[in-house]
């Protein structure tokens, strides 16, 4: 035994079964041959395996830090890979969530951006065959007998059958504004005539020679009038509202 490299035999058994495999590789490294006597015909099996491998005792003792140091690692380095796999493991769990939470609010905007649009499709075409019978009505309307006077009522009865239902409210918000149903209401500053008060007041003669004195004509003068200019009894009201006039 050398004096400059005392060794000390101490029980390690433990130690040797964790870190077996790194003491080895060091004892290895250093050159340092197994010297010390194995203990024949032991039944502890920690002893034996303690027995094959290279014992902390029997190497220097200025190398078992490094032997230590070296089963430290290996531990280390085992846990690492652990973690690295679970970390990994965890983000692509993570990314297939958030994909599928992508891929179901993007479906989510496309149904719903189809169905705005399905919706103002349908709505357009309403409103055109709207459009349609409102033009349709004032062009086939029948011819009312005509009376000497009429009444609001009566009045009214003959808007209902010449003006399409779905645009007869709008057409009946103008006409209360304008004229509250009066076929001969006449502004003295401005010369309007008529249910619709129309404007110069003459301007009714293309629907019929009779515009002063016949309800249904200037019914149907009117409906003709908001439908060339504003689309519809209802846009017209809709600019009435918005201006205080059409």
């Amino acid at each position: 035994m050398l004096e400059g490299n005392r060794v000390s035999r101490i029980s390690v058994r433990g130690f040797a079964v964790a870190s077996a495999t790194a003491v080895t590789t060091v004892g290895a490294v250093v050159g340092v041959a197994a010297g010390g006597q194995q203990q024949q015909g032991s039944s502890d099996p920690i002893e034996a395996t303690a027995a094959d491998s290279t014992l902390l005792a029997d190497i220097p003792a200025g190398q078992q830090a490094v032997a230590q140091t070296a089963s430290l690692t290996q531990q280390a380095d085992v846990q690492s890979t652990a973690a690295d796999a679970e970390a990994r493991k965890s983000a692509e769990e993570a990314a297939r969530k958030q994909a599928a939470k992508d891929a179901k609010a993007k479906k989510a905007a496309a149904d719903k951006a189809a169905a705005e649009k399905l919706a103002k499709e349908r709505e357009a075409k309403e409103k055109k065959k709207e459009e349609v019978a409102s033009r349709s009505a004032s062009r086939d309307a029948s011819s009312f007998p005509q009376q000497a006077s009429y009444t609001v009522a009566e009045v009214q009865a003959m808007a209902r059958q010449i003006v399409p239902s779905g645009q007869f409210q709008c057409f009946s918000n103008i006409v209360d504004h304008e004229s509250t149903w009066n076929y001969k209401a006449t502004n003295p500053s401005s010369g309007a005539y008529g249910l619709v008060q129309a404007l110069p007041a003459g301007k009714m003669a293309s629907a019929g020679a009779d515009w002063q004195t016949n309800p249904a004509t200037q019914i149907k003068w009117g409906l003709n009038y908001m439908n060339e200019r504003y689309g519809s009894p209802c846009d017209a009201w809709s600019f009435w509202q918005a201006n205080g006039h059409y």
